[in-house]
């Protein structure tokens, strides 16, 4: 379960004041995978973020049982200088897992080919992607955190990866950002739809969609 509590996130960008979340209170249960909509630039990732804890919130305060997953596709904790490998295994140690079964799993699936042994900083933004996604894949979280990912690589990779998502979601929950209404039915049940700062929540994954699309029209 992840549980906001008025939370308030206010940007300041050349003396102009954005606010992307306005006293938000919510639950998003356990065991749920729940679509998180908005139009670009709602604060969608920021929120993601502030819930794995890489951004602070301004006001307010988010608490969660169980594990939470860096968010999928956010590239911004691995070192440029170690190699995919070094990387895999680093936060493998920090997770408990065990790192020759990581490294191997991750290896697999992200099909990185000789760039799994070259420096994270010589990775195109593709590869950054199927390597974060693998490797939070390849870690057992109670909730993942997914941003876009499987929109990355050619379409028997989006394949692969949504099926191991579902399997993921066997044992787990998860709150997932994609503009795609297709891959949101396939890997949601429930929905979350932020606009204007303001964030509601839907048991009915058909009815967070429907007020999204009523929200792109308006």
């Amino acid at each position: 379960m992840i549980r906001l509590e008025n939370v308030t996130k206010v940007f300041v960008l050349n003396g102009r004041r954005k606010v992307v979340a306005d006293n938000i209170t919510a639950v998003f249960p356990s065991g749920t995978s729940v679509a998180l909509l908005g139009r670009n630039g709602a604060g969608k990732s920021t929120l993601l973020q502030m819930i794995a804890g890489t951004a602070d919130t301004t006001r307010g305060r988010i608490t969660s049982t169980g594990s939470i997953s860096w968010p999928v596709g956010f590239a911004g904790s691995f070192h440029p200088d170690l190699t995919g490998l070094q990387n895999v295994r680093f936060t493998g140690r920090i997770y408990g897992a065990d790192t020759d079964e990581l490294v191997d799993f991750v290896e697999d699936f992200a099909d990185l080919g000789v760039h799994f042994r070259l420096p994270f900083r010589t990775y195109s933004a593709g590869m950054r992607s199927r390597l974060s996604f693998g490797l939070s894949m390849g870690i057992a979280f109670d909730t993942y955190l997914v941003d876009e990912v499987t929109a990355v690589g050619d379409a028997a990779f989006r394949d692969r990866s949504t099926a191991l998502f579902k399997a993921r979601m066997a044992n787990a929950g998860a709150v997932v950002v994609s503009h795609s209404m297709g891959l949101v039915r396939q890997m949601c049940t429930a929905g979350a739809v932020l606009e204007q700062g303001h964030l509601t929540y839907y048991e009915d994954l058909d009815a967070a969609i429907n007020q999204h699309d009523r929200n792109m029209k308006g």
